[in-house]
């Protein structure tokens, strides 16, 4: 198994040059699909790079930060800057990726990051990157270990199939099958999966075990010491003088907790309503063009310690559910998200943006997760400025429909160029592909197998 991994570089872009820059970019797209990269194009050829399942150019162009005036501690900032943001999701590691796109569009990227501040003439593109390359907070990737190359054999082996299908006559189970390998020859034959390298999975064991053992450490700790305390009060004030240190010490773990509690509730009903315009003309033109989409917003975070420090919290533990729990095909009910991203926070943590990359249109994929995980976008997103109102974290937000549905299409941002490895095919599509794929390498299987294979072709 070869494990997904991803790149994200962000670079201030020059004032003056974001008209250039966006112009430039949509020359890297097909004619008639606005923000549908052509693979072959001549600025960055993203077809020559057989690793890269989806990758984008978006110029990040907040068009939320008059929302900050609604709040006293984040007044309108006009001097944030503009952003470009360049992502890829690839198979392996993302470093070498790097150096292989620095070497193979040095002259693309050149030409794309001369907008951006601070390169120059004598600015090598992969030092530029590695100098902007940023860590994303939370990373989804919906099955570990499917490869673009494994993606686009199963694909070629469906469509043999299926043709193969039609020109059959048997009806036996057993002879159709046999009648199908015969006649189906993969040329290159499909490659078996490697095993995943023995780093790898200790790398990933230890990010799995690291959150469990601090918090056992820590709650081990805590009962160490306040077992100590407790012999200790024993022994100079006596058993009933300790019983009532003790009852105290609960009774002030209760009141820290409903304290916080009460900050969090305060905070919800306090925060503004920020009315949400949104034109949804203009992004209706870059969607749509394949089974799948694409969708990239940006905002501010709403002001103070508290929210910075819970949403923080919230996508450490999101990254770690992501990558140990929802690694299997589907985000918690999700089935339709290929690659998701949370970026680090920008400008002093002060704002930050989301990338995705889904199945079907946009509003069913909004419908989606209202419907499924309404209460995950109420931790994911509650503490960026107009937000809708949430309840105690997980109630309203998200399920006031209407109100989410404008909040997230007036922090939308217009992906200027976003390529697919395999347009025409959805996750649905992935995995049925791997099912025949399963059935057409097993050595034997019993007629009832084989039906439901077929029924898969």
């Amino acid at each position: 198994m070869i494990p997904q991994d991803s790149f994200v570089i962000v670079a201030p872009v020059e004032p003056d040059r974001t008209a250039k820059l966006r112009a430039l970019l949509a020359t890297m797209n097909f004619p008639d699909r606005r923000g549908f990269a052509d693979p072959r194009n001549a600025v960055f050829p993203f077809g020559a790079f057989d690793t890269i399942h989806f990758a984008r150019f978006v110029v990040l162009a907040d068009n939320t930060l008059a929302d900050r005036a609604y709040y006293p501690g984040a007044a309108a900032e006009e001097a944030l800057p503009v952003y470009l943001c360049f992502m890829v999701d690839c198979d392996g590691d993302a470093g070498e990726l790097m150096e292989q796109i620095g070497l193979k569009a040095e002259a693309g990227l050149r030409e794309i990051f001369r907008h951006c501040k601070g390169f120059g003439e004598s600015t090598h593109p992969l030092d530029f990157m590695r100098e902007h390359r940023v860590q994303p907070r939370t990373s989804y990737v919906n099955w570990i270990g499917r490869t673009v190359a494994d993606i686009r054999h199963e694909a070629r082996l469906h469509d043999l199939l299926r043709d193969a299908l039609g020109q059959t006559t048997a009806r036996d189970p057993q002879l159709l099958r046999a009648e199908l390998k015969q006649r189906v020859r993969l040329d290159p034959p499909l490659q078996k999966i490697p095993p995943v390298s023995i780093a790898w999975r200790l790398q990933d064991l230890a990010h799995f075990l690291l959150p469990i053992a601090t918090a056992l450490l820590a709650t081990l700790l805590a009962v160490w010491l306040a077992v100590l305390a407790t012999a200790a009060c024993w022994r100079l004030i006596g058993i009933w003088w300790t019983m009532l240190v003790v009852a105290i010490a609960l009774v002030l773990l209760v009141l820290l907790v409903v304290r916080c509690l009460a900050v969090l509730r305060t905070h919800e009903q306090t925060d503004p309503i920020v009315p949400q315009p949104h034109d949804m003309r203009q992004l209706r033109d870059y969607e749509d063009h394949d089974v799948s989409n694409q969708y990239t917003a940006m905002g501010s975070i709403k002001p103070g310690r508290f929210r910075l420090r819970l949403e923080i919290a919230i996508l450490c533990a999101l990254n770690w559910i992501a990558r140990h729990i929802c690694n299997r095909g589907a985000l918690g009910r999700i089935s339709t998200i290929h690659f998701a991203h949370w970026s680090p926070f920008l400008d002093d943590n002060r704002r930050g943006f989301f990338c995705s990359n889904y199945d079907g249109g946009h509003e069913a994929y909004m419908d989606d997760f209202i419907n499924k995980a309404g209460f995950g976008l109420n931790f994911s997103f509650s503490s960026f400025i107009a937000y809708p109102t949430t309840a105690w974290l997980f109630a309203r937000g998200a399920w006031l429909e209407q109100d989410f549905k404008r909040f997230q299409r007036h922090h939308q941002i217009p992906t200027d160029v976003w390529y697919k490895a395999y347009p025409g095919l959805t996750l649905q599509d992935l995995a049925r592909n791997s099912r025949i794929r399963n059935g057409y390498e097993m050595s034997t299987m019993n007629d009832d197998e084989i039906r439901r294979w077929v029924a898969e072709i």
